[in-house]
């Protein structure tokens, strides 16, 4: 029986860090939300999207839907100190988004990162990203960020800020293939180019 009780403990806890770690926290907030993300955000042409918002960075700037509407794709990936699996992945990220060609941007969005900053800094040197990472954050951004359940989630825009029904929860065993497919889903759906990636 115990050993029984041992792989089922052992499942669950691989499963867990295939899915992600928890998470209901708005950037730099501190509070659980329970507005929908659909019916928190703005909408555009039936879907909800990124209209309105303020965000921090990480190096002291801002990020608006301005910064959004400059890339025909804009991908999201909230992530937390607190979750294992993030920062296990950040280096693939870092990796995807150096290979990615201009017209498309990764910026991560951590969650926790507001009074953290040495830590946030410390993960993204160690991992190598050098994009955006967005430490707080309020309006559409903040909505969306406490609707989610679980880190990491990755989300996409176009550049209107739509988001694309494509979500992607939790660590990826092929991240580039994943996201690569999901950003050419979001180009193509605008009557875009796919891309490739860089070698």
């Amino acid at each position: 029986m115990k050993k029984l009780i041992s792989i089922c403990l052992t499942a669950a806890l691989g499963l867990g860090l295939l899915a992600g770690c928890g998470e209901k926290t708005a950037p730099g907030s501190g509070e659980d939300s329970a507005q929908s993300a659909g019916s928190a955000q703005g909408e555009r042409e039936g879907g909800a999207a990124l209209a309105s918002f303020t965000a921090g960075t990480l190096d002291g700037g801002s990020f608006a839907p301005e910064d959004i509407s400059a890339k025909d794709v804009t991908i999201l990936n909230f992530w937390a100190l607190s979750c294992g699996p993030c920062i296990v992945e950040m280096p693939d990220l870092a990796q995807f988004s150096a290979a990615l060609p201009d017209n498309v941007q990764l910026v991560t969005v951590c969650l926790d990162g507001a009074g953290n900053e040495d830590s946030v800094r410390e993960v993204m040197e160690q991992s190598g990203f050098a994009g955006i990472t967005i430490i707080s954050g309020d309006g559409d951004l903040a909505a969306l960020a406490s609707s989610l359940m679980y880190t990491p989630t990755t989300v996409l825009t176009d550049s209107e800020g739509v988001l694309s029904d494509d979500v992607i929860i939790g660590g990826q065993r092929d991240l580039s293939g994943t996201y690569l497919a999901a950003v050419n889903r979001v180009l193509a759906a605008g009557g875009k180019d796919e891309i490739s990636l860089e070698s």
